[in-house]
């Protein structure tokens, strides 16, 4: 039976492919989709949310617009990596696709609450939309079936030398969900930076030859552009949504991961301890390797099956 999924998002490049990702796959069945302020400002990652789906054909999923700045800190954006739309390298067409009534966290709560131990959240963006819920809702802490989350590192940061974007955003917000006690994965850049979009996938994607791999395509020599490397630029928030498809793509240890939010140079930080060191139980699953070959296997596969 497919997997019930909420894709909790800023797109962002690397968020528009996992959107991809999770409504293509058969192993999904992806309720909803809802947005957060991070690599854009909330209006422009709604935007994005809705056209990315006009494009790949996505019907019938909800999008909902959720938290517009982080829970105490003042949003700053990445602009210099997604540009000035979030989603810059692309003629985007007026999305068809509606924006959804109420709150993303409201609808966030309602689809967990009403499919107790059913619903897995994939937060790929900051986690301010998911912190509130826990709070306006304690409850979804036992309801849902898991938390597996683009986010973090358990060696050096890409936002600063300790952090990673996502964490850095809002760090408040990420502290209450990695203290939620449910069962969380953390899919951090350790592993994220397996994930690049070598000149041979690039090959893979121009090979389907449909209007939406162009899309992609332009996409990704956009983003690469802005994080240029001889690999290929890494393609963070997919993996996220491959690892609830196939948890055999990816190898996790246990570690207690603490976030850190008062260091004058490491806030934002997810500082993991694989060893006990700090005399705490593991809270979180820490994705370490990646197989890269099946990753790109489902990615393909999810973007064919979109441009038939």
């Amino acid at each position: 039976m497919p997997r019930k999924v909420i894709v909790d998002c800023d797109p962002g490049h690397d968020d528009a492919v996992a959107i991809m990702l999770a409504a293509a796959n058969p192993e999904v069945d992806l309720l909803a989709i809802t947005t957060v302020a991070g690599n854009q400002t909330l209006d422009r990652t709604t935007l994005n949310a809705r056209r990315v789906c006009t494009v790949a054909g996505i019907d019938g999923v909800p999008v909902a617009a959720g938290c517009d700045r982080p829970l105490l800190r003042e949003l700053v954006t990445a602009g210099d990596v997604h540009g000035e739309s979030g989603l810059d390298g692309v003629e985007w067409p007026e999305p068809r696709v509606p924006l959804e009534p109420g709150h993303a966290v409201d609808l966030m709560i309602d689809l967990v609450m009403g499919a107790p131990g059913e619903v897995t959240i994939v937060p790929i963006g900051p986690l301010t939309n998911v912190a509130l819920a826990l709070r306006r809702e304690p409850r979804i802490a036992k309801a849902v079936r898991e938390v597996v989350l683009m986010g973090g590192s358990f060696t050096r940061g890409n936002t600063t030398p300790a952090a990673e974007f996502n964490i850095h955003t809002d760090p408040e917000a990420a502290a209450v969900v990695f203290e939620a006690g449910w069962p969380l994965t953390m899919v951090g850049l350790d592993l994220t930076h397996q994930a690049r979009v070598t000149p041979a996938v690039m090959d893979r994607i121009a090979a389907l030859g449909t209007p939406l791999a162009t899309v992609v395509m332009g996409m990704v020599r956009f983003y690469g552009g802005r994080v240029p490397s001889p690999e290929g630029p890494p393609l963070h928030d997919p993996c996220a949504v491959a690892r609830v498809i196939d948890p055999a793509v990816m190898t996790c240890r246990d570690a207690f991961v603490a976030i850190e939010t008062r260091g004058r140079w490491t806030s934002g930080m997810t500082v993991t301890d694989f060893s006990g060191r700090l005399g705490r139980e593991p809270n979180v699953a820490v994705a370490t390797e990646l197989d890269a070959a099946a990753f790109w296997d489902l990615v393909l596969d999810a973007l064919g099956r979109l441009g038939r």
